[in-house]
Parts: structure tokens; C-alpha cells; sequence
């Protein structure tokens, strides 16, 4: 459910207010995933200008602050995840994982509308616009960064922005399964695949090689390619497919 504000003026010399009745911090940072040490940060970041007391209040600066914080975490892992991709392929996948759309869905996965402070102007059953949901998880991307500092932020944005990157890449980048690969284990596990090669056949001119992926201690299933590019881009398919597998058993532990 949509709040409304308290209408005391509590808190308005500086810029903050106290969390109107109703609105359940615990269970918003439960979802979240973080605790604030101040909790007023957090309220503003949920405070719509409509349901501020003035405009300095509401979530503006935050969302100001949190589009600047999201370019530049997914900036950083574009540019580790992908060394081989050019900076035109960065960008477009960039432009669709920071978007509007992206952040708005973003909230509603969370439900973040039910802790959303606004005025009377937005009605309680009345759809929200998708550009206040997109601002809601840009702002609250600030807040944590502002309580916290980067390494608290991170965590969200690889947790939510993870998948939106490995989805996108797929469409942009087709085949090129090792950088997916690669994303997919530095974001989980903190460490960068290797390949080795597990067997050669036929004549020096026209080798085949087996290939095997490994993350960590896991070494995943080999694959045969007609050279060495080849047979590592179809042992890092092997190893997205048995990752995938894993994580919808909840099971994704390399044994680091």
C-alpha cells in the first residue's frame, strides 16, 4: 500500500522526516537485503515530491545521486566482464540495463510500491507511473551508498542488475559464451575462468581439441572444437548450461 505523509512537519529544518505511520522500515530492508545505520536516509528515498513536506525532502537529489551510482557499477562491470568487447557493444548494452524500464521493473520485483511515501495527488489504487518506480530504485541506490559507501551498494546492484546484464549480453553478443562465462563467475564467485586443453586429435594441420572450462576447484564438461577459440567458447556453453542448472536448484557453489 502507498502512504501518505505524517503532517506534523517533523523534521523539515533538515530535509528529513521521520517514517510516517505505517510505513514498515524493518520489512523494506528486509527485502532490500541491507540495513541502514540511518534509517532517514531510507525514508527519503521513499518520499515521492508529492509526499514531501517541501521539495528538498522528497527522493529527487537521491535519484540525482543513485543514476550516477548505477552508470558507474555497471560501467566497471561492462568493462571487467568483457575485455574483448569494443566500447560501441558496452554502451548499447549499458543503455538497456540502466533504463527506465529496467529500474522500474526492478521495484516492482521487490514491491517497493508498498512502502512508497506520496500525497494525495497519487490515489491509493491508481497504477503508479513507471518513471516514479524507476526514480524509487534509483534513489534507494543513493541512500544505501551515502549510509554505507560503494561496498554496500554493490551487493543490490549485482544482485539485481546481474541477470539484466548476462540477458542483454546474450542479444548482443550472440555466441560469445566465454565473456558471458566470465561475467557470470566474477560476479558470483570472484574469480575468472581458465580452460585447458584435454586432449588434441588428427594431424598437425587440421587439429581438433577437447577443451575443459574450470571455476575455481569445478571443472565443468569438456567440448570438442575444430581450433582452440572454438573449443573453449562451446566449454564455456557447457559450463553456462550446468551453471544455469545449478542456481534453479539453488546449488551454484564452485568449491572455491
Amino acid at each position: 500500500m502507498i502512504r501518505q505523509p505524517a503532517q506534523d512537519g517533523a523534521g523539515q529544518g533538515d530535509g528529513q522526516v521521520p517514517p510516517p505511520p505505517g510505513v514498515d522500515v524493518a520489512e523494506c530492508q528486509r527485502r532490500i537485503g541491507y540495513e541502514f545505520r540511518d534509517p532517514l536516509l531510507l525514508v527519503a528515498a521513499l518520499t515521492h515530491a508529492s509526499g514531501a513536506q517541501h521539495r528538498l525532502a522528497s527522493n529527487e537529489r537521491l535519484e540525482f545521486l543513485g543514476d550516477a551510482i548505477l552508470g558507474f557499477l555497471v560501467c566497471e562491470t561492462l568493462y571487467r566482464a568483457f575485455p574483448d568487447s569494443l566500447e560501441g557493444d558496452l554502451t548499447r548494452i549499458k543503455s538497456v540495463v540502466v533504463s527506465r524500464e529496467t529500474c522500474s521493473r526492478i521495484s516492482e520485483h521487490l514491491r517497493l510500491i508498498d512502502f512508497l511515501i506520496v500525497g494525495k495527488g497519487l490515489a491509493v489504487n491508481r497504477p503508479v507511473p513507471p518513471s516514479v518506480l524507476s526514480d524509487l530504485f534509483e534513489s534507494l541506490v543513493a541512500a544505501i551508498y551515502l549510509d554505507g559507501g560503494m561496498d554496500a551498494v554493490r551487493p543490490l546492484v549485482a544482485r539485481m542488475l546481474g541477470p539484466e546484464i548476462e540477458q542483454v549480453a546474450c542479444g548482443a553478443q550472440g555466441s560469445n559464451h566465454k565473456s558471458l562465462l566470465q561475467q557470470w563467475a566474477q560476479r558470483d564467485f570472484g574469480v575468472t575462468p581458465t580452460y585447458e586443453v584435454i586432449e588434441e586429435s588428427g594431424p598437425d594441420h587440421s587439429k581438433n581439441f577437447h577443451v575443459s572450462a574450470q571455476i575455481g576447484s569445478r571443472r565443468y564438461a569438456p567440448a570438442w572444437g575444430r581450433n582452440k577459440k572454438e573449443a573453449e567458447q562451446r566449454a564455456a556453453s557447457n559450463a553456462l548450461v550446468q551453471l544455469r542448472s545449478d542456481a534453479a536448484v539453488g546449488d551454484a557453489d564452485p568449491q572455491t
